[in-house]
C-alpha cells in the first residue's frame, strides 16, 4: 500500500501573531545591530584609517572583544533560562539591559587622539581603551541579544508562522543595520570637516551619531517590554521546577545532532563572510574610489542600502520558497546567491563603473537576510526537538550556543582581515595602495566566503528537520503538556 502523502497543517488563528506584534518584536534587531554590529563596521575606519592604529591590532581588538562576547553569552542564556518573574524570563532583561545599552553606546568612542601616540606594555593606548571599554559594555549587550532572541523561539509554535515571524525580524535587521552603514557618511557632515582642511573628525563625528543611536535603542527596548509576551511562560515554563544548571545546560545542547549541524552551517557562513569584512570597505575606498575616503564613505552607504534592499526582497521570496519546498532547500538557495555576490565582487567592483559594486552589496544582502532568517526559523523547530527529548525549554541554552559558537567565528574572521591588510602591504597613511596590496584585497574579498557557502550548504541539508518531521514533533509534544 502506498504511504499516505503528508497533509500540511493549516496555520489555527492561535497560532497567528497579529501584525503589530510581529513589527514591535522585530525593531529590536535595531538594538542587536547598533549595540553589537556598528562597533565592528567602522572600527578599522575609526581606529586604523583616522587614528593610526595598525590594522592587525584593530583586529586583534575585535577577534579578542568576540571571545569575551562568546563567553558572556552562555551566561546570560542560563541567567534568562532560570528566571521566574511576574513579567516572564526574558522581557526584564530585554527593558533593562536595552536602555543601559543604548545610553552606554557612545562610551565606545570617547577616545582621545593624542592617545595614539602612547604606548603602554609596547602597544598603543587606544587598543588598551577599546579592550577596556568593549569589556564593560559587552555583558550590558549581551543581556538584550541573547533573552531577545531566545523570545524569537517562544513566539508560537507554528512551522510556517515562525518562519514569518523571523522573517519579519529579518526585514527590520536590514533597515537597522543601514544605520551601521550610513555612520561614516554621518561623519562626512559640514559639522565634522577640521576647519582649513578637507579631513574630517571621524571620532567626533561617531561620538554624535551614537548617542543619537543611543536613544532609539532605549525607547526600543521599551517598546518591546509592552508590546510583546512570552507565549511558553505561563504553560510550559513555569510548571518545570528544576533549575538547568549552566554547564549541564550546555553539554546538552551540544549535545543535540540537528543543533551540531546547523551550528556548523552558521559557523561556515559567518567565518567565511567576517573573513573580508572589512575587505569590501577597502575595496571600495582604495579601488573603486581610488584612495578617496569621503566618495568611499558616501558609496559606502549606498552599498548598505542596496544590502538592505536585497535583504527586504530575498527574505519574503525565500519565506514563501520555504513553504513550498521547504527550509533546508530554501536554505541552499540563498547560499547559491551568496556565491554569485561574493564571485561577482571581482568583476563588479570597478573604479570604471562604480555603480556596478552595489549589485554585488545587494546579493550579498539577500542571502545573508535569507540564511539568517532561515537559520533561526529552523533553530526554532530544534529546540522543539530538544524538549520532546528531554522534557525542558532551553531557547536561552541554544541562543547562547549558537552565539558562542558564530561570535568564535567571527572573531576569527576580524583577525584573519587585519592579517591579510597587513600581508598585503597595506599603508593607512598612503591614498593609493600597491597593485599587489589591491590584488590581494579583492581576491580576498571574491574567494574566501565561497568556501563558507559551500560547506554551509553541505550542513544544512543534513539537517532532519523535514516539514512532516516537525509537525509530527508538535502534535507529540502537544499531546504530552497541551497547546500553548
Amino acid at each position: 500500500m502506498p504511504e499516505p502523502k503528508f497533509v500540511e497543517r493549516r496555520k489555527a488563528p492561535r497560532d497567528r501573531l497579529p501584525l503589530a506584534t510581529k513589527a514591535a518584536y522585530s525593531l529590536g534587531t535595531a538594538v542587536d545591530m547598533w549595540g553589537l554590529w556598528l562597533y565592528p563596521s567602522v572600527a578599522f575606519a575609526v581606529f586604523n584609517l583616522y587614528l593610526g592604529v595598525p590594522p592587525w591590532l584593530v583586529g586583534l581588538a575585535l577577534t579578542l572583544l568576540r571571545i569575551y562576547d562568546a563567553i558572556v553569552d552562555p551566561i546570560m542564556g542560563w541567567l534568562s533560562d532560570n528566571l521566574r518573574t511576574k513579567w516572564g524570563r526574558r522581557r526584564p532583561f530585554i527593558l533593562i539591559a536595552g536602555i543601559l545599552s543604548g545610553l552606554c553606546l557612545p562610551i565606545l568612542f570617547l577616545v582621545s587622539p593624542g592617545w595614539a601616540d602612547i604606548k603602554f606594555l609596547g602597544l598603543s593606548a587606544v587598543f588598551w581603551y577599546m579592550m577596556i571599554s568593549t569589556m564593560l559594555y559587552m555583558p550590558l549587550i549581551s543581556a538584550f541579544t541573547v533573552p531577545y532572541y531566545s523570545l524569537g523561539a517562544e513566539m508560537s509554535p507554528d512551522y510556517h508562522e515562525r518562519t514569518s515571524i523571523m522573517s519579519y525580524r529579518s526585514i527590520a535587521q536590514k533597515v537597522s543595520e543601514l544605520g551601521n552603514y550610513y555612520a561614516l557618511r554621518f561623519t562626512n557632515l559640514a559639522w565634522f570637516l577640521l576647519p582649513g582642511t578637507k579631513q574630517k573628525n571621524t571620532l567626533l563625528g561617531m561620538q554624535v551619531y551614537t548617542s543619537i543611536l543611543g536613544i532609539v535603542m532605549a525607547i526600543i527596548a521599551i517598546i518591546i517590554f509592552f508590546r510583546v509576551k512570552e507565549r511558553y511562560y505561563e504553560k510550559v515554563v513555569v510548571k518545570i521546577t528544576e533549575k538547568v544548571s549552566i554547564l549541564s545546560g550546555l553539554g546538552e545542547t551540544l549535545r543535540c545532532k540537528p543543533f551540531r549541524q546547523m551550528m556548523v552551517m552558521g559557523g561556515a557562513f559567518t567565518l567565511g563572510t567576517s573573513m573580508v569584512g572589512a575587505l569590501g570597505y577597502y575595496a571600495t575606498v582604495f579601488y573603486v574610489s581610488c584612495g578617496d575616503r569621503i566618495v568611499g564613505d558616501n558609496w559606502q552607504f549606498w552599498m548598505g542600502l542596496a544590502f538592505m534592499l536585497g535583504g527586504i526582497i530575498g527574505v519574503p521570496l525565500h519565506a514563501k520558497l520555504s513553504g513550498r519546498i521547504g527550509k533546508r532547500e530554501a536554505a541552499v538557495a540563498a547560499c547559491l546567491i551568496g556565491i554569485c555576490g561574493y564571485g561577482g565582487s571581482w568583476f563588479l567592483y570597478t573604479p570604471a563603473i562604480k555603480w556596478l559594486q552595489t549589485i554585488s552589496s545587494g546579493l550579498m544582502g539577500m542571502c545573508a537576510a535569507s540564511l539568517w532568517m532561515l537559520h533561526s526559523s529552523i533553530g526554532a523547530d530544534i529546540i522543539d526537538y530538544d524538549e520532546l527529548n528531554t522534557g525542558k525549554r532551553r531557547e536561552g541554552s541554544f541562543t547562547a550556543c549558537a552565539s558562542y559558537i558564530l561570535k568564535l567565528g567571527n572573531s576569527f574572521g576580524y583577525y584573519v582581515s587585519g592579517l591579510i591588510l597587513t600581508w598585503s602591504g597595506f599603508t593607512w597613511s598612503v591614498k593609493v595602495q600597491s597593485p599587489q596590496t589591491i590584488f590581494w584585497i579583492r581576491s580576498s574579498l571574491a574567494s574566501l566566503p565561497i568556501v563558507g557557502l559551500v560547506v554551509a550548504m553541505i550542513f544544512v541539508m543534513r539537517v532532519p528537520l523535514t516539514m512532516k518531521k516537525s509537525e509530527d514533533i508538535r502534535d507529540s509534544l502537544e499531546d504530552r503538556r497541551g497547546s500553548v
